[in-house]
């Protein structure tokens, strides 16, 4: 017995010292149990009846479920989502504020991208979360099936990594969204062949529920039930397709700690803004006591165009556990309200997005460029377009309405862009987008007798590791409005903002660079501008667009072609087997 102790023991040692001698070699190895792992989903796109609003329709889910199912994973892990398509439409999903390193080919966007998954056929996106921990989404992009195609992505730190606030006693994913009684694809195809804007919605949703202040929908409401004294985390996503939203809760504070996935200085605030495309985590401390009351929850848009909107409140009811001891039950107690903003109040929406900065701090820097190699100003807004002598259009003189940046309203592809760039296909896009407007005007002043907008399917060449500087500039063409821009394959840093045309010499030096807040999508004011800052490290082919989809259908949308850079890590891979082809 002894022998065999002293031959266990000798072997121990061995063992020991065999793996200090390969850690001193391998330390990566000792970094192994922070190593991600891979994630499994499988999706299956299928039509689901769906009753709202005493209504019930068929529409597109993944897995029958409304909303879309939750990814959960943590930072460093690798997703292998395989998407199985079983319904009529053609399709793509994308994965909203992942940074795609080197893996564009599974970012999801149609035709820029990838060609969409035909019926009956299955792509699987693989991609790994790389210094990203927060709330995003996926959503479908195309068309406009993102109307019911979304779900929350959840990415947690890494094992053993808290967050820099207090940690929650729950987490909460809250998803806005919009409802059309309507089929949604008949409404952008009707307004497509008109020229003219396409029918509102009939309601918001939170995560999928219109709520109380709708007909016929009391029983369609969210409801979050906390305990007195705990912390809850929620998980805020504008998954809608066209409007912009204020929420708030009735007599509860929140704390913005994270937006678009990163962290922020914490603030207190009563409402908040969130545009299409954004997410925004916040901390709600529930009351220490049992108040005799339930609390609604509201969202309701924030709208500066010159188009018709949904003026409607979507909301759900916070609800305090009750003691055993409380007879009262909860539909008896009194409800209290919260109080919103106007529609378009764009003061409460500017000094709202000014309280939003990075941490800046030593574990999560502002790596905000101070260099800038390349800089670029865009105009973004309205036009029109001429109609062709085929289509009977009901603007004026066969004209419709249009969308553009810099005066080009994008046309979409029929392959994608990524494949032509990496297949060295020609004629399917040029490179010559223009950097700056064709002709300068007084942007947010009296519009220029011209407003016809020119179309093409335009890209910008970036060498690899260029430091960008872009100024977006609403303009007042048919009228002034808020334009939430999305960057794909990257995120960028909001360093300025302001009402009027942006003046080169002046506003420059109010940049913030030190802790602007850093996201994947950005208001551009109405009537005003902002000012980003990127670095172009991401090889591939990378779409930036208005998230308002109805923006996005007339053509505000673009794309910033990076370039592969010297070293292995910095090429594009080849596309995977089973990319779809068009």
């Amino acid at each position: 017995m002894a022998s065999f102790a002293a031959h266990s023991t000798a072997r121990s040692v061995a063992v020991f010292l065999l793996l200090s001698a390969l850690l001193l070699v391998c330390p990566q190895l000792a970094a192994a149990k922070h190593a991600g792992i891979t994630r499994h989903y499988k999706f299956v796109i299928k039509m689901q009846n769906v009753t709202r609003l005493c209504q019930t329709k068929s529409i597109v889910t993944v897995n029958g479920q409304f909303p879309g199912p939750r990814i959960i994973a943590r930072e460093g892990d690798r997703l292998e989502i395989k998407v199985v398509n079983l319904v009529k439409y053609n399709l793509t999903i994308h994965w909203h504020g992942v940074r795609q390193i080197r893996s564009g080919w599974a970012d999801g966007p149609a035709y820029i991208t990838q060609c969409p998954i035909q019926t009956g056929q299955s792509y699987v996106y693989n991609f790994t979360i790389t210094g990203q921990r927060g709330t995003l989404f996926w959503h479908a992009h195309i068309s406009w099936l993102r109307v019911t195609l979304y779900g929350p992505i959840v990415i947690l730190p890494k094992r053993g990594v808290s967050y820099p606030f207090p940690q929650p006693f729950k987490e909460v994913p809250v998803i806005f969204g919009e409802w059309w009684k309507a089929d949604t694809e008949m409404v952008i195809n009707q307004a497509t062949q008109t020229g003219l804007a396409p029918n509102i919605s009939d309601a918001f949703t939170i995560n999928g529920l219109p709520g109380p202040l709708y007909n016929c929908s009391t029983k369609d409401t969210f409801k979050l039930k906390v305990k007195p004294g705990k912390t809850y985390l929620l998980r805020l996503i504008n998954a809608a397709l066209n409007d912009e939203l204020f929420f708030s809760i009735a007599n509860h504070t929140l704390t913005v700690v994270e937006a678009d996935a990163v962290y922020v200085k914490p603030f207190k605030t009563n409402i908040l803004l969130i545009t299409p495309g954004q997410t925004t985590n916040v901390l709600l401390k529930a009351k220490n006591h049992h108040p005799n009351a339930t609390f609604l929850m509201a969202a309701r848009p924030y709208a500066t165009g010159p188009a018709a909107f949904d003026n409607s409140t979507t909301s759900g009811i916070l609800e305090y556990d009750r003691p055993f001891s409380s007879k009262t039950k909860t539909n008896k107690l009194h409800m209290i309200k919260p109080t919103l903003p106007k529609f378009n109040d764009t003061s409460f929406a500017a000094n709202f997005v000014k309280k939003l900065r990075s941490l800046a701090n030593a574990k999560f820097p502002a790596n905000v460029p101070k260099k800038v190699d390349r800089h670029f100003f865009f105009t973004v807004g309205l036009g029109i377009l001429q109609c062709s002598q085929k289509q009977t259009c009901q603007g004026p003189n066969n004209t419709k309405v249009a969308a553009a940046i810099n005066n080009v309203s994008f046309v979409q592809p029929n392959i994608a862009l990524l494949q032509a760039y990496f297949g060295r296909v020609n004629g399917v896009f040029t490179s010559d987008f223009p950097a700056n407007p064709p002709f300068k005007f007084n942007y947010t002043g009296n519009p220029p007798s011209n407003i016809f907008v020119t179309s093409g399917t335009k890209a910008l060449v970036l060498q690899f590791n260029t430091s960008v500087e872009l100024v977006m500039q609403d303009t007042s063409i048919i009228g002034a409005e808020s334009h939430p821009l999305h960057l794909h394959g990257f995120n960028f840093f909001v360093v300025g903002q302001g009402f009027g045309n942006y003046d080169s010499n002046k506003d420059p030096a109010k940049f913030n660079l030190v802790d602007p807040p850093e996201r994947n999508t950005v208001g551009v004011p109405s009537g005003g501008w902002v000012a980003i800052r990127f670095l172009a490290d991401n090889p591939g082919v990378w779409f930036m667009h208005c998230h308002l989809e109805v923006h996005t259908s007339w053509g505000l949308k673009m794309a910033w072609v990076v370039m592969d850079g010297e070293g292995k890590k910095q090429k594009l891979p080849p596309p995977p087997s089973d990319l779809p082809q068009c």
